[in-house]
Formats: structure tokens, sequence, C-alpha cells
């Protein structure tokens, strides 16, 4: 049977290179690998986008990961398009029908669950935004202190020079119907995490009825121990041959 697509979705503050060691392992595998541009705007447009993507670009049977706010998108595209078997969530939000990301971090002691958001962000507007709207980046210390923790300082530099930001929208929009209530899933789960406490993740990944791995990363373990994040998509994919 042939290797399935590996399609990896990048979360906020982040693009396509935050998977290029997890890819690079892969592609010397024999698989092809895909990392589209996840949009950050809010799940509503960005799963469709996925959809439309997986829909286009991929033939046969699809693995579909997700990082982060990744994972709120892959959750909502995987049953709109493509061939999408299973699903792997890494330091990631698995959300159910009608959460959203503040509700699901508030209470959590995530770095960004704190009173006054601008001590952690930096809150700007963009162009044609609907109103009340805005962007959100990462203040450096905030990569520094706890998105990014675990790397080396030039590396945690380039990450705050070259984030992409996400919409305050895409933070309160809530999420559709669940593809891990039809499709079986993994998950890594990051326990230095701190945006995403890896409390918050487990519980969520246990709800999915994920297959847990855990590693003793940050919020990027995929940057910092790409190998976890491999064996959980190596197992996933390996699920589909069964």
């Amino acid at each position: 049977m042939a290797l399935p697509t590996i399609v990896l979705v990048h979360g906020a503050w982040a693009d396509g290179s935050s998977w290029d060691a997890v890819a690079s392992d892969l592609q010397g595998q024999g698989f092809t690998v895909l990392t589209p541009p996840n949009l950050l705007r809010r799940v509503t447009v960005d799963a469709p986008y996925i959809a439309s993507f997986l829909q286009q670009r991929t033939t046969g049977p699809v693995v579909l990961v997700g990082h982060s706010y990744g994972g709120f998108v892959i959750t909502n595209a995987a049953t709109g398009g493509g061939d999408v078997r299973a699903l792997v969530y890494v330091d990631a939000f698995v959300p159910d029908e009608g959460e959203f990301v503040f509700q699901i971090l508030g209470g959590s002691g995530s770095a960004l669950d704190v009173p006054d958001p601008t001590t952690v962000l930096d809150v700007v507007g963009y162009p044609d935004a609907p109103e009340g709207d805005a962007e959100a980046f990462l203040k450096p210390s905030t990569v520094d202190e706890s998105f990014a923790q675990d790397l080396p300082e030039r590396d945690r530099a380039l990450i705050a020079a070259s984030q992409r930001p996400i919409t305050i929208s895409a933070n309160t929009t809530p999420s559709g119907p669940p593809a891990w209530k039809t499709l079986p899933s993994w998950a890594v789960v990051g326990t230095e995490d701190r945006v995403i406490p890896p409390a918050t993740q487990r519980s969520m990944a246990e709800r999915a009825g994920a297959t847990i791995s855990e590693v003793a990363g940050s919020h990027v373990s995929m940057v910092s121990h790409p190998d976890v994040t491999v064996e959980a998509i190596l197992a996933a994919a390996a699920s589909i041959a069964d």
C-alpha cells in the first residue's frame, strides 16, 4: 500500500518552517509532506481553506497534523476535503463543538491567560478588520519565557522576528463538529508547555480518545524534540496501512 501523504498545519505565531525538522525526517523516509499556510483569521475561514487545500493538493490517504491553533483548524477541516484517515495533535487544541480558544485557556494557568493581555501580546489593527478585531503578536519576552523557552536564543529571536500574527476573533470563534469523533487521533503533549498547559492538553486528548505520548518540551516541542512528533505521525500512518 502506498504511503499516506502527511499534511502539517502550523499554529499561531508560526509558518510552515516550524515543521522543517519533522518534514525533513519524514521526507527522508519516503513520505510526501505538505505544509500549507494556515491563514490565522478564524476557524470559519481557516478550516475551509485547509479543506480546500486537501481536496485539491492531495490524492490518496492523508495523515493530518496540527500544532497549537492548527489543532483547532484540523479538527474542523478533516472531514471537509481529501481522504483524511488520521489526526495528530502536537501541543495542540483538540476542541469539542462550541468551544473556543479563550474559553479553553481560561483558568488553565496558561501564560496567555492574564488580566491584561497586552503584557504578553502586542495587539495591533489590520486593514479591513471586522469591527473590534485586531491582530496579536507575541512580545519577544513571551517567546523567550513561555513559547519557545527550550530553544537557543538565536532561534527564539528568529521566531519573534518572523512570527505571523493571529486575530483576536480566531480565539473567540467557536469550533464546529469535531472530526476526532469519527477519526482516530494521536496527541503529543509537551510537559513544559506554558501556552497550552499539559493538563489541558491531556484532558482534551483523552476526551478525543487519542493515543497520547509526552515529551519534556515547550509549546514548540516539534522544533526542540522533532523525533517525538515523528514517532506519533509514523504510528498514525501505520494504522492506515493496517
